[in-house]
């Protein structure tokens, strides 16, 4: 048997009035992922437990079969083991994001997507100037790491940015503010803004009237956590295929092997071309294959409802489709495809929702539903789970 997941990122959302009331699923242009519907069985799944936030970190763990009320220890951790950086007992992770602050707001969490080449200037310049708390280490883009050797500062509460675009910076500081962990952490991020305006990537970045990195902003702290490695708890071996930090980290702590892709950005310019492609290849010495898409997510935190659409048809054609192909040279088979979380358009930000998911088998009766989409799905045979136990079903109930 072999086995797909296809995650499309925040592909999920709520009905917009510029689409009549429907949502980008409804409209898109996805052939492939109608054709799945009608040949499997539909549902929703729970994809956070209610007394988490809705991050891709928590939501991606539970797809791939982990309770993340167990198993999650933060962000930060998983993007560290990615990037190659092992912690030790004492250490902390967090995620660090490059931003762009304006008057006091943070005008935007990505900072108007700066390249990676300048983001490894500015990290550079950051562990020059700020070595006595911890140490930077450089990601892609925007998404970056810092390292802070104090276990105990894992228990603050932190904000993602790309919640509170448009508020006062003033308001969301790590908290509880009076924490002397906090205190520190705190000034290194307002600290940073003098050191990064200065440096000469800014400058020129200015000057082409491009939004300046001139703040860091922490959040996702948490030690390394301890999880059972995928091939023992499930007996598949499997596979990774994602442009972006935070999957490759929960694939390596699972022992997952995880398939570098060229072009595979995490943006709205990655090759799904290639994706699908090393899918279909990966599908000869693997069990299961876990295949995640960006780009919807990265849509809806922009509030580019065009973008949106288009990474779904992207998916539905470049990716899904060569799948769907590939699966004819195999005698049993089972494609999972829904998203991890909802990133809805008009609210810019993950959701709590559970999420329409369609699972197609060669040892499934298909139900009555033709379309996938977030209505569709609620007349599918499977009913709502929770997403950890997904593998699991996948291996003993169908």
């Amino acid at each position: 048997m072999k086995y797909v997941i296809l995650i499309g990122d925040g592909m999920a959302d709520y009905p917009l009035k510029e689409l009549d009331n429907k949502t980008p699923l409804q409209v898109a242009k996805k052939p492939n992922m109608d054709k799945l519907a009608s040949m499997g069985c539909s549902g929703f799944l729970k994809t956070v437990p209610d007394d988490m936030d809705p991050g891709s970190d928590v939501a991606n763990l539970s797809i791939m079969g982990y309770d993340p009320e167990k198993y999650y220890t933060g962000r930060g951790p998983l993007e560290a083991a990615s990037m190659g950086v092992n912690l030790s007992k004492t250490d902390v992770a967090f995620r660090c994001n490059l931003i762009t602050k304006n008057n006091g707001i943070l005008d935007d969490f990505n900072a108007g997507h700066i390249t990676s080449s300048e983001s490894k200037d500015l990290i550079d310049i950051l562990n020059k100037n700020f070595d006595d708390l911890g140490t930077f280490y450089h990601g892609i883009s925007y998404r970056n790491l810092f390292v802070f050797s104090k276990k105990e500062s894992a228990n603050l509460k932190t904000t993602p940015p790309h919640d509170i675009v448009g508020e006062k910076i003033s308001e969301h500081l790590i908290q509880p503010e009076t924490e002397d962990n906090a205190i520190l952490l705190n000034k290194l991020m307002e600290d940073s803004e003098e050191t990064l305006i200065n440096s000469e990537v800014n400058q020129k970045r200015l000057n082409d009237d491009k939004k300046p990195a001139n703040m860091i902003w922490l959040w996702g702290p948490g030690p390394a956590p301890e999880i059972d490695n995928f091939l023992e708890k499930y007996s598949l071996k499997g596979a990774t295929i994602t442009g972006v930090d935070l999957i490759k980290g929960i694939g390596l702590y699972l022992g997952l092997n995880n398939i570098e892709v060229p072009g595979a950005t995490g943006y709205f310019d990655t090759d799904y071309s290639a994706k699908g492609k090393y899918a279909v290849d990966a599908l000869k010495d693997h069990d299961i294959i876990f295949v995640h898409v960006e780009a919807p997510d990265e849509a809806g935190h922009a509030g580019d409802l065009e973008e949106k659409i288009k990474a779904i048809e992207e998916i539905d054609l470049k990716i899904l489709g060569p799948l769907m192909e590939a699966f004819k040279d195999y005698e049993e088979y089972s494609l999972v495809l829904l998203p991890d979380h909802a990133t809805p358009i008009d609210i810019r930000t993950h959701t709590m929702d559970p999420v329409p998911y369609v699972i197609f088998s060669t040892n499934l009766e298909p139900d009555s539903v033709e379309k996938y989409d977030e209505f569709s799905c609620k007349d599918g045979s499977l009913g709502i789970d929770v997403a950890h136990n997904l593998i699991n079903k996948l291996i003993n109930e169908l």
